[in-house]
């Protein structure tokens, strides 16, 4: 495995591996099984090609009170488990190897990045565009995968790629959750241990109001988003940021359930803590 840690560095390995498939696997690094999971995707889907792992964590996606200084930053070990996981290269630059200090363009998504979490992280969903151009062009894939888990930011990359016609395919990994089945996520070893024996709540409501909606339960997608508040509110750690059902193409929140694809999404807060989780209907309904 490849470690790059400039632009140029970066820009000679592409230039060596030109003509092969290459799968791109942003992340932030402070990596588990979640960000795993996405590199053994990769290597599957790969075939004869190359799989690169970024590990960056981007200031411009982060709020002027997040936790950017705090994010965990641990590149020795995160650089063992992508060799150990079939990584051809990882790219890790530092950040004012990746922005000028008078840096005056950015991408910008007007509509699917404007609720949800975006609604109360303004900027966020521009940092994440903004970078992800960046890397599309350094890094030149045919094919890119994000985690499900984040479903907002998967969306908004799906729909940057087709209006910029980026050459890229976007692929969406499977949540990897806990045992208990709370998301895997860097932000869950900020939970103290009462906060993380009450976040399964997430998920538990989410699958429940989900079943509930595929076996005719709920005759709207407001009863629905109603039983999604109440569930969660049940726990009294949590503290909900959004509950919604929306459609999973546009995000946008769902009226009526006919002609439509479901998605229940939530984000929610455990003392200073803002964890975020989303499913589908039951396999087959969804």
């Amino acid at each position: 495995m490849v470690l790059l840690r400039t632009k140029h560095e970066l820009r000679e390995w592409t230039a060596d591996k030109a003509g092969r498939p290459r799968i791109l696997v942003p992340t932030m690094g402070a990596l588990h099984a979640g960000h795993t999971s996405l590199m053994d995707l990769a290597v599957k889907r790969a075939a004869d090609g190359d799989v690169l792992a970024t590990i960056f964590v981007n200031p411009t996606q982060f709020g002027p009170n997040e936790d950017f200084d705090a994010y965990p930053r641990q590149l020795k070990a995160d650089l063992e488990l992508c060799s150990d996981h079939g990584v051809t290269a990882v790219f890790a630059p530092e950040a004012d190897e990746m922005y000028f200090n008078d840096t005056t363009i950015s991408v910008q998504e007007s509509r699917l990045s404007h609720r949800l979490c975006g609604a109360s992280r303004p900027g966020h969903f521009d940092g994440v565009c903004t970078i992800v151009t960046k890397l599309f062009i350094l890094t030149q894939p045919t094919a890119v995968i994000f985690g499900e888990k984040d479903f907002q930011q998967l969306a908004v990359i799906r729909r940057m790629v087709r209006d910029l016609d980026f050459p890229v395919e976007v692929f969406g990994g499977t949540t990897v959750r806990e045992s208990d089945g709370l998301a895997m996520s860097s932000r869950n070893a900020y939970l103290s241990d009462e906060e993380r024996a009450a976040a399964p709540i997430i998920e538990k409501t989410l699958r429940e109001v989900a079943a509930g909606i595929a076996s005719d339960r709920y005759s709207s997608p407001q009863t629905a988003r109603t039983a999604l508040a109440e569930g969660i509110a049940s726990e009294r750690l949590a503290r909900i940021d959004y509950v919604d059902v929306v459609d999973a193409s546009t995000l946008e929140t769902l009226e009526t359930f006919e002609g439509a694809i479901p998605r229940l999404v939530a984000a929610v807060f455990f003392g200073k803590t803002r964890l975020i989780d989303n499913v589908g209907l039951p396999e087959g309904r969804d």
